[in-house]
């Protein structure tokens, strides 16, 4: 199961419209760029996502992601655009269970990126890299009931529906139901 696969710099997935790799430094102030941009859609569905976010903000996430990496706990990955390498968002497997094989699958894009097939684009790529190179039995996707964007996304994505779950995600300490997608080798 999750084992640490490559430095941060050479752990790279492609798709046709897109490179996912983890963040660098050199990334955090248009990170920080992005967040601010997308506060307005995405504070609702991921509350660490707001106006003011900084750049320090996002070299302490850069750190956490690094960190999680070395440790082959979670490969959080940084969207850009293939043609002129745009920082356009992130995803990522995290929330590793290793005792039953299975991770999560997370994935956002900054507002001026969306309604584009993106993120359907990446959830396939990020599935493959598990399931092929980490060895996953399972991935889930956990969206907040509501999100309609993210649940359009996993289905064109492929993820199979498999339920609501009560009181499955906290949104600002108050917590919401979920819809558990999933996906399998």
């Amino acid at each position: 199961m999750s084992k640490p696969l490559a430095a941060a710099g050479r752990l790279e997935l492609t798709t046709e419209r897109l490179r996912l790799r983890p963040f660098v430094p050199d990334d955090a102030e248009e990170f920080a760029r992005a967040v601010r941009e997308s506060a307005p859609d995405m504070t609702r569905w991921m509350p660490w996502c707001n106006a003011a976010y900084t750049k320090s903000e996002a070299y302490h996430w850069f750190r956490l992601c690094s960190a999680s990496l070395a440790e082959g706990t979670g490969y959080e990955f940084g969207l850009f655009s293939a043609g002129t390498g745009r920082l356009l968002g992130g995803a990522g497997l995290n929330f590793f269970h290793p005792e039953h094989n299975f991770c999560n699958l997370g994935y956002w894009l900054r507002a001026s990126a969306r309604g584009q097939g993106l993120a359907a684009e990446v959830v396939p790529a990020l599935a493959r890299f598990g399931f092929s190179r980490l060895g996953l039995t399972r991935i889930e996707i956990v969206i907040a009931e509501g999100n309609q964007a993210s649940i359009a996304t996993a289905r064109r994505a492929g993820a199979l529906f498999e339920g609501r779950a009560r009181n499955r995600l906290l949104m600002a300490g108050v917590p919401v139901d979920a819809l558990v997608f999933s996906l399998i080798p």
